[in-house]
């Protein structure tokens, strides 16, 4: 790699283990204390262990950040701020043309989940609702600003969804030199279906003992609304656009759920 596309690496992976370190805020053992069929003390993890624990997603974060510097150039898609910083341009000219978006995309998306919310409540088991209103409860919101906002980004945008774009033109692509829209639209509902379904493990492991059709439907449908949102402003607009939209959705979210509107 080159000496900026090495910076670049290191700006992106360091923000984004920022995002993974805050994991450690989260009270593991109230998260064990919702679990369905758990008996017994809960064992306290220690402060070693946590750490260990780091160590996964702070690798699939380097890989994902990797993929995203090797890539994403090849198919027009791009990082301006983080870019900026890595060359020695202006960061703030690369922050501007990303900031009415983005903000736009956030409330967009936080509002398009609590509509989705809305919609699906008749539908959730009074059991499930609940349930998910305590884990919202727990998990921190510098976590959520931080992990969700700024590190699922890296790894469903900046990573997967730049390497759909780039494998897509490279198999279809029949002597184009650049990526058509057809190859960003198919890799945005991909990428967005894969970020929706990505959170049905952790509704699984919440909700085995109510987990049903409408539960699935409800997560895929919430959590790919909003990943449409983000990987559009990533492919018009930059990545620390679709950064911007996720951490204001989160915040839009927090001011619903304080509402009533929310879980």
């Amino acid at each position: 790699m080159t000496r900026s596309k090495t910076r670049l690496f290191f700006i992106l992976f360091f923000v984004g283990l920022i995002g993974v370190i805050s994991i450690l805020l989260i009270d593991l053992s109230a998260v064990a204390a919702l679990l369905p069929n758990t008996t017994g003390d809960i064992p306290t993890l220690t402060p070693a262990l946590k750490v260990l624990s780091l160590i996964q997603p702070a690798l699939i974060l380097a890989v994902a950040v990797l993929v995203g510097v090797a890539l994403a150039p090849k198919v027009r898609l791009s990082a301006p701020v983080a870019e900026a910083l890595a060359s020695g341009g202006n960061i703030f000219t690369a922050l501007r043309p990303q900031l009415a978006a983005g903000v736009v995309g956030g409330l967009a998306g936080g509002l398009s989940i609590v509509l989705i919310s809305l919609l699906s409540k008749p539908f959730l088991s009074t059991h499930a609702v609940d349930r998910i209103g305590q884990f919202s409860r727990v998990l921190p919101f510098p976590t959520r600003i931080l992990y969700g906002g700024v590190t699922e980004e890296l790894l469903l945008r900046w990573g997967f969804m730049t390497v759909i774009v780039w494998a897509a033109w490279r198999l279809l692509q029949k002597g184009r030199d650049i990526p058509t829209k057809a190859h960003y639209v198919g890799a945005i509902l991909l990428s967005s279906l894969v970020f929706g379904a990505g959170h049905l493990p952790v509704a699984y492991v919440l909700l085995s003992d109510s987990f049903g059709l409408a539960l699935v439907l409800f997560v895929i449908l919430a959590n790919s609304a909003f990943g449409v949102i983000a990987s559009f402003l990533y492919w018009r607009k930059g990545l620390e656009c679709a950064m911007i939209a996720h951490i204001l959705c989160h915040l839009v979210l927090a001011s619903a759920s304080a509402a009533g509107a929310y879980f």
